[in-house]
């Protein structure tokens, strides 16, 4: 298996690397994310990233929307959020400045073009500190997250505290009213995470999200969660 290194450095949260390989199976080029030992995401399967964007924007009425997605990644979560044209202006707020160089040097064939496109802004900072902090410089209309791998198997302890109903209603916060929290797992639904978020929110749905799987032949699923803060 032919696999090319594309970027790879030191980051506060340990080595990260960005990798291409040619995939036997499908018969195409992956870009796969490592972080130390662990693969963060691949452009393999994409499907649960993009309904992140595609379920969470359908949960809020209204043009001229503000989105904010936690999380940069290989870019597929806010590059689905752009095809919505109600989108005005998309905030994606990542920890690590290397990451935001991948798409600033388009290093991604799948989402070229997204750092440049003038609804976007790329924020160098740590999305679990913003929401812990209250730092958000205004209320969206939607907060789209796709950090961890899921409530309860995270990157990194510290993130515990947003998977809790306090945490939640920071996020709820965030939004306007009538404004909608999505939030990714590659998990099946946790009925827990949903009490918590309806908690906080008042009402909250977890879609299961299913997609084919030429690795093994059959299909596989990630989860949506979305909640929506009441209007008032």
């Amino acid at each position: 298996m032919r696999i090319e290194e594309l970027d790879w450095g030191d980051t506060p949260w340990g080595a990260i690397s960005l990798r291409r390989r040619w995939d036997r199976i499908t018969e195409r080029d992956v870009h796969e994310v490592k972080l130390g030992d662990d693969f963060l995401m691949s452009s393999q399967f994409t499907t649960g990233e993009r309904e992140l964007a595609r379920i969470g924007l359908a949960a809020v009425t209204g043009t001229s929307l503000t989105v904010l997605v936690g999380g940069l990644g290989l870019g597929y979560t806010a590059a689905a959020a752009l095809e919505d044209d109600r989108v005005s202006e998309l905030t994606v707020v990542e920890a690590l400045q290397m990451v935001i160089s991948w798409h600033e040097r388009d290093l991604m064939p799948d989402t070229q073009g997204l750092a440049a496109d003038p609804r976007v802004r790329l924020v160098l900072d740590d999305f679990f500190d913003v929401v812990r902090a209250g730092r958000a410089d205004r209320t969206y209309d939607a907060v789209l997250l796709d950090i961890d791998h899921a409530p309860d198997w995270l990157l990194r302890k510290d993130h515990g505290d947003l998977y809790t109903v306090e945490g939640f209603a920071r996020v709820a916060a965030m939004l306007a009213d009538g404004g909608a929290f999505a939030l990714w797992s590659d998990e099946v639904p946790e009925p827990e995470v949903v009490r918590r978020m309806a908690e906080a929110f008042e009402h909250a749905d977890a879609h299961v999200v299913p997609f084919p799987n030429p690795l093994t032949g059959g299909e596989s699923a990630n989860t949506v969660y979305v909640a929506v803060r009441p209007r008032r």
